[in-house]
């Protein structure tokens, strides 16, 4: 007996299997409308703003000095490491992530100063996480303050969007207010001045991708596969703007690299608080992609840290 399927009954099943295949990687949802604060400061080259930091060979800088691919592979990852120092400012890349197999790799854009102070380091990262699977990029932000590395406070989110088709912002503003992660400028992570943790010295901007098999991927339970090397992160869109510390200075001068008035480069009321619309978006990314934050992790902390307690 032949069995006919009108045209209908297919479309419906096709229907309910793009409902299935989306709902197995998460629920897709359309970010809100925010400020693009990224629209306040201008694009730098790569050339400008960034001198290699490991992984030379592995460095190839394009499109006039623009753009950057880095790449790790069996031999080496590969970084860049900002020209200056900042003591407060605005720091955005736009970087299109490795697509595939890319389990282990981490591609971070952070500040740090620990190789001035290894001891007692400060740090404020934004993570990309590798995953078995293609679509499941983890975005891992994390900050410490004065060699606090005991006292991790990482919270993870799952991306709306596929990091490895286009590029996408990663922003990081941080001032005398309160440090903001952000991605397409929807904020993801705020962070209030709180002197217990807070970063007080001056630090160099990082972009880099490396192998971290031990811990990345399900506590590293997936390592690299460099079957699937070279990994290639592409890098493009920097600005940086802030405080540089000068090379004879103890501490930050606050000479600027614009003609932006304040002391502090993002220190005026459009940077002190969260407007309206970013408070809906800072919502928005953590009721719907936040998975895990140290301030709930009770298994971890049998007392949480106390800036938990403040929230």
């Amino acid at each position: 007996m032949a069995i006919v399927f009108n045209k209908s009954f297919i479309l419906t099943i096709l229907f309910y299997y793009k409902i299935i295949e989306v709902y197995a990687r998460g629920p897709v949802y359309t970010p809100p409308d925010v400020e693009r604060l990224t629209d306040n400061f201008k694009r730098v080259s790569i050339d400008q703003s960034y001198n290699v930091s490991f992984g030379g060979t592995n460095v190839h800088v394009t499109n006039n000095g623009t753009n950057a691919d880095l790449s790790l592979d069996k031999f080496s990852g590969s970084g860049l490491v900002s020209k200056n120092k900042y003591y407060y400012g605005f720091f955005n890349a736009a970087l299109k992530l490795p697509a595939g197999f890319t389990s282990g790799v981490v591609v971070a854009y952070y500040l740090s100063n620990a190789n001035v102070f290894p001891h007692n380091h400060d740090e404020i990262d934004i993570e990309l996480l590798g995953h078995e699977k293609r679509r499941e990029w983890v975005l891992q932000t994390n900050i410490y303050s004065n060699g606090s590395v005991s006292t991790g406070r990482e919270e993870k989110f799952y991306l709306w969007f596929d990091p490895t088709q286009s590029f996408h912002d990663y922003s990081i503003l941080w001032n005398n207010h309160h440090i903001l992660f952000l991605v397409d400028n929807i904020p993801v992570r705020e962070v209030i001045h709180n002197n217990a943790i807070y970063p007080s010295k001056a630090m160099s901007v990082y972009t880099t991708i490396w192998d971290a098999s031990k811990w990345a991927t399900h506590g590293g339970k997936y390592p690299v596969d460099y079957k699937f090397s070279p990994f290639i992160v592409s890098v493009k869109g920097i600005e940086i703007e802030g405080c540089v510390l000068n090379s004879k200075d103890v501490t930050p001068s606050c000479s600027r690299s614009s003609s932006l008035s304040s002391t502090d480069p993002v220190d005026g009321q459009q940077f002190a608080k969260l407007s309206a619309q970013q408070i809906n978006g800072l919502g928005w990314a953590r009721r719907k992609h936040m998975f895990y934050s140290y301030c709930q992790d009770k298994n971890r902390y049998k007392v949480l840290p106390p800036e938990c307690n403040a929230k």
